[in-house]
């Protein structure tokens, strides 16, 4: 199998590489941070105009019809400036979501929007001691009239207070824990009845609480099939994960960097402290589990757009268990090796590994995928 990135992929690559280092420094996004929304619409216009925005987005509705590798490409660039606007959320799961079962007719109205970067979607599913279980949907949608009334409650919802249109999974059909019966909903934020609280999450990114009392919407805004969704959303969630561990890579490596140059310029007992044997193998560690993360990493992208969800599940879920626990690691090294400056705000490395943290909790964590890994054999 061929693993070397296709001409246009290392064009992409590198062009955010610049763009990550000219637009993105670690000032500039500690006040992106502290911004009243918490992104910047400025460089979320320059995102779209480069096209990242409809990267894997259908070319018929404003995208380039990429692939998951395409966008292991994008989240590793980003990670490595540790930037903060969704890409993840509104680009991979809420636009993947309307691209994979979106009627032409919705596709048309939401993906060139979002492409542009005119419109932010999320994928609103979780929901309050699922502990990772896709299945577990208490929210529910009853018929009422041509349309459906939707209530329930969404917990951690990726930028859902900034979002326009919340991608809402709620029960049509069935018990609590069934995999049939539940359905997929497009909700605008503002309508009547969606209650929103925003929160800033440890590593600077945002997050929200969602409520939907007596929503009303129409049947346009049922989106794919009626009770059949648990594999649509199984699908984004598994192509969301490939991308984490992307992110997760390009955040190890600039970590990684940083960690090498630290021990390279801070003098004790009067020399680098890089020299002293000890700190060297934990640096050695730290590559180890980098690079055997990046091959994972890889293959886990190769295989998210694979048909047969078995195979897809599998892969998915050894490189997500492998990158929370590597991951770890490399966060407790850096700090470590960091002394005291380490868990420090104005240190760029407590920043790198806080993501590092709740990138290994975002859609499920390692045990779960461990576990998940097992049962399918």
């Amino acid at each position: 199998m061929d693993f070397s990135f296709s001409e246009e992929q290392q064009l992409l690559r590198d062009s955010l590489a610049r763009f990550v280092a000219r637009e993105y420094p670690f000032e500039k996004r500690r006040a992106i941070v502290r911004s009243a929304e918490g992104f910047s619409r400025e460089i979320w216009a320059q995102l779209a105009e480069m096209g990242l925005l409809g990267l894997t987005l259908p070319a018929a509705h404003g995208g380039f019809g990429g692939t998951a590798v395409d966008t292991l490409v994008a989240m590793q660039a980003l990670g490595g400036g540790l930037v903060v606007e969704p890409y993840l959320a509104s680009a991979v799961l809420g636009a993947g979501t309307v691209a994979r079962a979106g009627t032409p007719a919705q596709r048309e109205r939401l993906l060139p929007a979002a492409a542009r970067g005119e419109l932010l979607l999320t994928l609103a599913h979780g929901e309050a001691g699922a502990r990772y279980d896709l299945a577990q949907v208490a929210a529910r949608a009853r018929r009422a009239g041509t349309g459906f009334v939707l209530d329930g409650r969404k917990a951690v919802v990726p930028w859902g207070a900034q979002a326009d249109v919340l991608v809402v999974s709620a029960r049509t059909a069935g018990a609590e824990r069934e995999a049939a019966g539940i359905s997929l909903f497009l909700v605008e934020r503002a309508a009547k009845g969606v209650s929103v609280r925003g929160y800033r999450t440890i590593d600077g990114q945002r997050a929200a609480e969602v409520a939907l009392d007596g929503v009303t919407v129409d049947a346009g805004a049922l989106l794919g099939p009626l009770d059949e969704a648990l594999p649509i959303i199984e699908r984004v969630v598994d192509v969301g994960a490939a991308a984490l561990c992307a992110e997760a890579v390009g955040v190890m490596e600039t970590l990684n960097a940083q960690t090498l140059d630290y021990l390279k310029t801070r003098q004790q007992f009067g020399q680098p402290i890089g020299r002293f044997q000890a700190l060297q193998h934990r640096a050695v560690d730290m590559f180890i589990h980098l690079e055997q993360s990046r091959s994972l990493a890889l293959l886990a992208a190769v295989r998210a757009d694979a048909e047969d969800a078995v195979e897809r599940a599998r892969t998915v879920s050894a490189a997500k268990a492998h990158l929370g626990r590597s991951g770890r690691l490399v966060a407790q090294a850096a700090i470590q090796l960091h002394g005291g400056m380490g868990v420090t705000d104005e240190m760029p490395a407590s920043h790198y590994a806080k993501r590092l943290t709740m990138i290994d909790f975002q859609l499920g964590d390692a045990d779960h995928h461990a576990a998940r890994f097992a049962a399918l054999g």
